[in-house]
């Protein structure tokens, strides 16, 4: 082969190469301007229902508790900290209804927690009732009990090691005819189609003062876990729907759940 088909295939070579990298910049580009489109639309409407409301667009009542996060480190490594090594966090949680519909009718629940690290920094975890199947724990599922259904993060994080869904599992499957003053949950980590494994436990305690709600704001986007973060995209997409949450003061009312 001469010298100049050698140059000639390097060239086409690197006009290849070239194009391939522009593609994948045009993909990113237009994921982007997607997520921002869907976050903008989000935030808006999130917005128009809080302007409505008077009040938080979702989650407008629950139940405030003290919560203790014990790991016990994860049984497969994930390098991150958190989930591989043992410790104690201790912060406030909250269960809640998204729609706000009395019980005992069935609602989407969320468990919020918020607690400060070993690194002094505030990080806040947000999870769903869903189901935990490998497609199940992508969809919300509304339950009538929030104390014996599990609740998943929904959307993965992202560690060094790749996705990671979070989730919380009830430990007991008896349903409680009025709030109990401590209630225990599994906390579990998994890929985004794997198997569940288990890294601690979450316990929720009655305040000394008793059960009622309070207006604490909670954002995973703005306190994420320690050495965990959403993918870009996943920000994109929902931080403009909790600034609008942001924005309106929530109320304490009594405790419903």
């Amino acid at each position: 082969m001469n010298d100049r088909a050698v140059r000639g295939r390097g060239a086409s070579s690197a006009r290849d190469s070239g194009a391939r990298r522009a593609k994948a910049a045009d993909a990113l580009d237009a994921g982007a301007l997607a997520a921002d489109a869907a976050g903008g639309l989000l935030g808006a409407v999130f917005g128009a229902a809080s302007a409505l409301r008077h009040d938080k667009p979702l989650h407008p009542r629950g139940i405030i508790y003290d919560a203790r996060l014990r790991r016990a480190g994860s049984p497969v490594t994930w390098h991150c900290g958190w989930l591989d090594e043992p410790g104690d966090d201790h912060g406030t949680a909250r269960l809640s209804r998204s729609a706000g519909l009395p019980p005992p009718m069935p609602d989407i629940h969320g468990l919020a927690i918020t607690f400060t690290g070993d690194d002094g920094e505030r990080h806040d975890l947000l999870l769903a009732t869903t189901g935990t199947g490998r497609w199940g724990r992508f969809v919300l599922a509304p339950r009538a009990d929030p104390y014996t259904r599990p609740y998943t993060s929904l959307f993965p994080y992202r560690s060094s090691q790749g996705l990671v869904l979070l989730a919380a599992s009830p430990t007991s499957s008896h349903r409680p005819t009025r709030p109990p003053a401590a209630v225990t949950f599994r906390l579990q980590a998994a890929r985004v189609s794997g198997p569940w494994h288990a890294f601690g436990t979450l316990e929720l305690l009655a305040p000394a003062a008793g059960l009622a709600d309070d207006p604490v704001r909670f954002d995973p986007v703005m306190y994420p876990l320690p050495d965990l973060r959403w993918p870009t995209p996943l920000i994109r997409l929902r931080e403009p729907a909790y600034a609008a949450a942001r924005r309106t003061p929530a109320r304490a009312e009594s405790p419903r759940a």
